[in-house]
């Protein structure tokens, strides 16, 4: 987990991007970065090169089968943390994952990222989208973030109450000029007992409700004012729907999966379907959570 200065940024060239985007789509991209620091992260924006900034894959279709455009990937990598255990204050770099950062403030008996166990995010992408589930997300607990404004090339924070947090959506979603580099969050003491009961329960309720026996990359759709994707798409009965190897899932009608080598166009075809088909029958028009490349 810890990373030193001195480690060497990983670079690869005509790299293979289907373990690293949860539908497993099939693709690659000309040059993929793996920064170890804020100095790796702010040489490759300074290159003025063209590029994608990927965190763990998991809200994100790829919708080529190869990109001329480089990728940067924070997937584990850039991943520092300090914890201070009697304060309760955690200081991390935004590529750790969320799986990661959870099991170890668990470790330290410190509550509050329990239903980021089972969150596929690193903890930049959580506080992009403002993660979440079952009430609670990511603002509740964050007290500010570190970035780098592509404006002006200078590394600033903002604290929470000015990063503007709405259902799935930020500032940094907003501004895709400014990169988070670090966040600094506010956990409570509490059992680890109590803790890890609590992260298990999640996860059992979860996985109990999703399609994870095939590729998705979560909840497709934003909530929208009039109610809940879900029961729109079951009273639409389409629940099985299939376009090329995407479908809509067959145990919750909110998620696609790749179920048969599905392309990104697949996928983008088949959410075009869906959108359509709610638009004609509830005069609603869905909005997508995840993120188009």
């Amino acid at each position: 987990m810890k990373v030193l200065d001195n480690i060497k940024m990983k670079i690869y060239k005509n790299f293979d991007l289907k373990n690293y985007n949860s539908y497993k789509i099939k693709s690659k991209c000309n040059i993929a970065y793996f920064p170890e620091s804020e100095t790796d992260l702010i040489n490759i924006y300074k290159s003025k090169k063209p590029f994608f900034l990927l965190g763990t894959g998991h809200n994100i279709i790829l919708s080529k089968e190869y990109y001329e455009e480089s990728f940067v990937i924070l997937n584990g990598n850039f991943n520092n943390v300090k914890i201070d255990i009697e304060k309760g204050i955690i200081e991390s770099e935004s590529g750790i994952t969320m799986l990661e950062l959870s099991s170890l403030v668990l470790e330290r008996g410190l509550s509050g990222l329990e239903i980021f166990y089972d969150i596929p995010s690193s903890l930049g992408g959580a506080v992009v989208m403002n993660a979440g589930a079952s009430g609670e997300e990511i603002k509740d607990v964050l007290l500010k973030v570190r970035y780098l404004d592509l404006d002006d090339m200078k590394l600033k924070e903002i604290n929470n109450s000015k990063i503007g947090f709405e259902y799935r959506n930020s500032f940094f979603q907003k501004y895709t000029n400014k990169v988070i580099l670090k966040v600094w969050l506010q956990l409570k003491k509490d059992n680890r007992i109590l803790i890890w009961h609590k992260m298990t329960a999640i996860k059992e309720k979860r996985w109990s409700k999703q399609p994870k026996e095939f590729p998705n990359a979560g909840s497709v759709f934003k909530r929208p004012k009039e109610g809940f994707v879900g029961p729109m798409l079951d009273e639409l009965n389409l629940k099985g729907l299939r376009i090329g190897g995407a479908m809509v899932s067959k145990k919750h009608s909110g998620f696609i999966v790749n179920y048969n080598n599905a392309t990104g166009l697949d996928i983008l075809t088949l959410i075009d379907e869906i959108k359509l088909r709610v638009k004609y029958h509830f005069n609603i028009d869905l909005e997508v959570e995840q993120r188009i490349i």
